[in-house]
């Protein structure tokens, strides 16, 4: 039996891309024949987000969610722990704001009710602070083709293993072998229905507005334990899908995931023309429509090839064609805004977005006039960085705190936009008065999670932190009061003791301090005073644990340098060492972990990766948990 072209085949990308052009070719004849729909603006969102079980991390459950919904506006995602749910879209005028807040309310308690038949919960948040590397495994990666095509195909372009560089407060390097670090991330992508006589200068329009509302809404700082960026996000999403190769920055090639590089001038043609020009086709299917065979029936053809070409390019924002009622149309997706921190923030954010793209396209004919294309990816860049503590340059050429751009100029544009619409005026008040009270407080999702981080105090290790972000995140966001009212995060005692504490990894010390195996026995003497360790790991020029010092190998060392009047000063860590160093990974169980330590009479267990150090387990952490247990059952 002749064997299925798989879907990166040659032959098959070959004929995949004769489709694409050809769709390209209609769309160019459907503009110039004005056959696309255009008096009506419609909005519309889809929703991402997170399953996780009672202590909040990651739950690989969703073919299971998706098979007990069976409702189709409910689909998959990259990682088995995310979920995606697509809404109705809504004409943009009276109630249509507090219309979709019902509707995400109503999806959001649908998939609620059905997880908890599974133990389990969602939480809607830019990144999932419980997250680890250990969770972006391809055994958790969802099982479907498209996901798996889309790994190989960007992990064979890149020729070399995926990696992420993140300097911010703290620094994130991590390097990984799938795309599933992709998965580390969830958003609230929202979209706006434009006539394509109006596509260039409103997509110019979703350009210059997407700073300042990124700027208010951001809600990702952390990642792997670390403080990054108040979007970490945008650039988890940028670097995990970027194909390139380390050579192709000289040529100055793009990432899949980007800003864009200029202007549109006239259609949404540009951007098409422009990605099939610079992006390699991921994958193909032979399954597509002929589009001028449906537009000689009278159809509006379905741009197969196009619209899953489309889909493996992520602009932030980015164009999309659709069919409403039989009538083509086009929109405008914005895909900056993480989910979250809970539904009413999520519709005040799009609301502030939609006033804007309104608001702004009735005052000003032309922004490209007004404020170079750089300055205003500069902005985007300033606000993932900062947030609501960025300065941004506007179209009076001045640069502002974005804080005061937004109460002193943007909010009643935005107002003005809205009320354009006919938009409801208690929606106006209710959804735009949140981002009011949420910039005059300057308490959005990221800054209410970094200065929790900070209130929980030094009594909590990095994981039981993060642990407590998640928990407050959820408890908060099922009241649905937007984030400027929510309490600093705290501990919440509430999990079962065999999830919370069921591997090393939940609790292992990450912040270690190291030897080299060439230090000096007086700096592995001084680094246990001032550190008050007995302990430390020893590694090697590439970060590999090779022995370990402690208190009782460097004493019995020293004992036989006095006893034989040798000069210590010249005496290496490498030379009392213990080579044969018993370690653990961060998936061992607590109760081993103790066995190993109580056979092997030792006090402390480094925790390795794929040869590399990554935490350390000893008997004080041991029992402070037996500590909290007992105060728990106390109180029980």
């Amino acid at each position: 039996m002749q064997r299925k072209p798989s879907a990166q085949h040659p032959e098959l990308i070959r004929t995949f891309t004769k489709y694409l052009i050809r769709d390209m070719r209609a769309l160019e004849h459907m503009l110039d024949n004005d056959l696309f729909e255009r008096d009506v603006k419609r909005i519309g969102a889809e929703q991402e987000l997170f399953l996780v079980d009672r202590a909040s991390r990651p739950c690989g459950i969703n073919t299971d969610i998706i098979e007990k919904l069976d409702d189709p506006r409910f689909t998959y995602e990259l990682a088995r722990f995310n979920l995606e749910f697509n809404l109705d879209p809504l004409t943009f005028e009276g109630k249509c704001l507090s219309t979709l807040h019902r509707q995400l309310a109503s999806s959001v308690e649908k998939v609620r009710k059905t997880t908890a038949e599974f133990d389990a919960d969602v939480i809607l948040t830019g990144s999932l602070n419980t997250i680890r590397k250990s969770d972006l495994g391809l055994d958790n990666i969802t099982p479907l083709p498209r996901y798996h095509m889309l790994n190989e195909a960007l992990t064979n372009l890149r020729g070399t293993q995926h990696e992420l560089k993140i300097s911010g407060a703290d620094e994130l390097h991590v390097r990984h072998d799938s795309v599933m670090l992709e998965a580390c991330n969830t958003s609230f992508q929202i979209h706006f229905q434009v006539s394509p006589h109006d596509f260039a200068r409103l997509h110019n329009i979703a350009q210059v507005v997407t700073a300042p509302v990124l700027a208010a809404a951001t809600n990702s700082p952390f990642l792997f334990g670390k403080q990054l960026l108040h979007e970490t996000r945008i650039a988890v999403f940028q670097q995990s899908i970027d194909s390139r190769k380390a050579e192709d920055f000289v040529h100055e090639r793009k990432p899949r995931v980007q800003f864009g590089s200029r202007w549109v001038e006239e259609s949404v043609l540009e951007i098409f023309q422009e990605d099939i020009t610079r992006f390699r086709i991921l994958f193909a299917t032979g399954d597509i429509q002929d589009p001028f065979e449906a537009l000689d029936r009278g159809e509006a053809p379905r741009l197969d090839a196009l619209q899953l070409f489309n889909s493996t390019i992520y602009r932030w924002n980015r164009p999309c064609y659709g069919i409403t009622d039989k009538k083509p149309h086009l929109r405008i997706e914005n895909r900056v805004l993480p989910s979250g921190p809970s539904i009413i923030d999520e519709v005040a954010n799009a609301a502030f977005w939609y006033g804007l793209m309104a608001g702004v396209s009735h005052k000003y004919r032309q922004v490209t006039d007004l404020i170079p294309f750089k300055e205003v990816e500069a902005n985007f860049l300033s606000t993932t960085r900062r947030g609501l503590l960025s300065q941004i340059k506007w179209l009076d050429g001045n640069t502002y705190p974005v804080q005061d751009l937004i109460l002193n100029e943007l909010l009643p544009l935005a107002r003005e936009g809205l009320t354009h619409h006919a938009i409801d005026d208690d929606d106006i008040d209710q959804y735009l008065g949140i981002i009011r009270e949420r910039t005059e407080t300057g308490q959005n999702g990221s800054i209410w999670q970094i200065e929790s981080f900070h209130h929980l105090g030094t009594s909590l290790n990095i994981n039981e932190k993060m642990t407590a972000l998640a928990d407050s995140t959820l408890k908060n966001q099922k009241t649905d009061k937007p984030v400027h009212l929510w309490p600093m995060a705290k501990r919440i005692r509430k999990h079962r003791w065999e999830k919370k504490f069921s591997t090393i990894g939940q609790f292992m010390t990450t912040d270690i301090y190291t030897l080299n195996e060439d230090d000096i026995i007086d700096l592995a003497a001084n680094v246990m005073e001032w550190q008050k360790v007995s302990h430390v790991p020893v590694e090697n020029e590439k970060h590999e644990l090779v022995g370990m010092v402690t208190y009782r190998s460097m004493i019995s060392t020293l004992n036989k340098i006095i006893a034989r009047n040798m000069d210590h000063t010249n005496v290496s860590v490498s030379d009392v060492m213990d080579r044969d160093v018993i370690t653990v990974t961060p998936q061992t169980t607590p109760v081993k972990a103790i066995e190993i330590m109580h056979d092997n009479d030792i006090s402390s267990l480094p925790v390795v990766e794929n040869g590399h150090l990554v935490g350390i387990v000893t008997e004080y952490d041991f029992t402070r948990i037996a500590l909290e247990f007992l105060k728990d059952k106390l109180k029980e």
